[in-house]
C-alpha cells in the first residue's frame, strides 16, 4: 500500500504542539520551525528555564509562541490550539502509577480533539500515542507480525467531530536530547553506563531515534491520505543483551554490565514489528546503532556522564 504524499506546506501555517518541552516535542518543534511553521506550544510554565532550549532554537523569536496549558485545562488548551491549522498533541500526563495516567490521558486527548472541533480551524490532529497499545498482548507469539492492525481504538478516537485524526505509536525513543533532563527512555540507556545497574534484564524491546518520530509527525501531517490511520514508528528490535553489547562495543570506558539478571529462564525472542506503512511515505529509520551511539554523546555533552580520557578505557 502506498499513501500519497502532498509537497510541504509549512509556510504561512501555524499549528500548535502540547507539551512542547518533552523530548519528542522538542524536536517535533525544532523540525517545524525550520520547515517554515509558525509554532504555538503549550509547556507547564512559559518561564521555566528547562524550556530555554525551545526559546534558543532557529527561527524561535519569529515564529515559537509558548502557551501555559495543562493537559487537564481545556481553556487553556482551547487557546493555544485557537488559530491554528493543525495540532500534534504529543503531551501525556506524567505520573509513576500507570493506572493513574490512562484516565487523564484519554481525557487530555478528548479536550484536544474537542478543542480543535471547536475552534473551526483545525485540519488534522496528530495524536502521539504509544506502542504498549499495539504490543501488550500475552498471547502472541514471536512470529506474530505486530502491524497497525493490532490496535484497538479507544473511544475518544472514534468521535473526532470532523476533525482528521492520525495517531503515530512509537517504541521506546533514543538519540540526542535537546531538552537539559534526561526523560525516562533515555534514563533507561543512562543505567547501563553510569554503574547503577549491574545485570541486564531478560526482556526484549523495540528501538526508534527521536529524529525519525519528529519527522513521522510531519510526515503524516503532510500527508494526504494519512488521516485515519495509525503508524508504527520502529527501527529495530532487540534483546537487551544485544544493546549492551552495542553500548560496550562503541563505549568500553563504562561499566556496561555483561550478565542477565535472568539466569534460569530462556532468552526472550523479539517480536516483529511492521513498519511497512511509514515506509510508504519515505522515511527510513536510523540504524539503532546510531540513536545508541548519538544518545551517549548527548549524555556527556549534557553532563550525566564523564568523558573518559583514553588512558582510563578498558583494553
Amino acid at each position: 500500500m502506498t499513501i500519497e504524499a502532498v509537497a510541504p506546506t509549512g509556510n504561512g501555517q501555524t499549528v500548535c504542539v502540547t507539551g512542547a518541552g518533552g523530548f519528542i516535542a522538542s524536536w517535533l518543534v525544532k523540525l517545524l520551525l525550520e520547515k517554515g511553521y509558525t509554532v504555538k506550544g503549550t509547556v507547564r510554565n512559559p518561564d521555566d528555564p528547562k524550556n530555554a532550549h525551545l526559546k534558543a532554537m532557529e527561527g524561535a523569536a519569529e515564529r515559537l509562541i509558548l502557551r501555559k496549558a495543562d493537559l487537564l485545562d481545556y481553556e487553556a488548551l482551547r487557546e493555544a490550539i485557537d488559530g491554528c491549522q493543525g495540532v500534534f498533541h504529543v503531551a501525556s500526563p506524567v505520573t509513576d502509577d500507570p493506572e493513574q495516567m490512562v484516565e487523564p490521558a484519554v481525557r487530555g486527548a478528548r479536550f484536544v480533539i474537542n478543542a480543535a472541533a471547536e475552534v473551526g480551524t483545525v485540519r488534522r490532529v496528530v495524536f502521539t500515542s504509544s506502542i504498549g497499545a499495539v504490543t501488550m498482548d500475552p498471547n502472541r507469539g514471536p512470529d506474530v507480525v505486530v502491524d497497525e492492525s493490532c490496535w484497538s481504538d479507544l473511544e475518544y478516537c472514534k468521535n473526532t467531530r470532523g476533525v482528521e485524526l492520525a495517531v503515530v505509536n512509537p517504541v521506546l525513543v533514543l538519540g540526542p536530547l535537546l531538552q537539559p533532563q534526561v526523560n525516562a527512555s533515555i534514563g533507561h540507556i543512562l543505567k547501563y553506563l553510569d554503574g547503577s545497574v549491574k545485570r541486564y534484564t531478560n526482556a526484549v524491546q523495540a528501538y526508534v531515534d527521536v529524529r525519525d518520530v519528529a519527522e513521522a509527525h510531519l510526515r503524516i501531517y503532510e500527508t494526504s491520505g494519512a488521516a485515519g490511520k495509525r503508524f508504527i514508528c520502529a527501527e529495530r528490535v532487540l534483546h537487551r543483551e544485544d544493546v549492551v553489547r552495542i553500548l560496550a562495543k562503541l563505549f568500553p570506558e563504562y561499566p556496561v554490565p555483561n550478565k542477565c539478571s535472568d539466569e534460569v529462564n530462556p532468552q526472550k525472542k523479539p517480536y516483529k514489528l511492521s513498519d511497512l506503512r511509514l515506509r510508504d511515505l519515505g522515511l527510513q529509520c536510523k540504524p539503532v546503532t546510531q540513536s545508541l551511539y548519538d544518545t551517549v554523546k548527548s549524555l556527556q555533552e549534557k553532563g550525566y556522564l564523564p568523558v573518559m580520557p583514553p588512558q582510563c578505557q578498558k583494553l
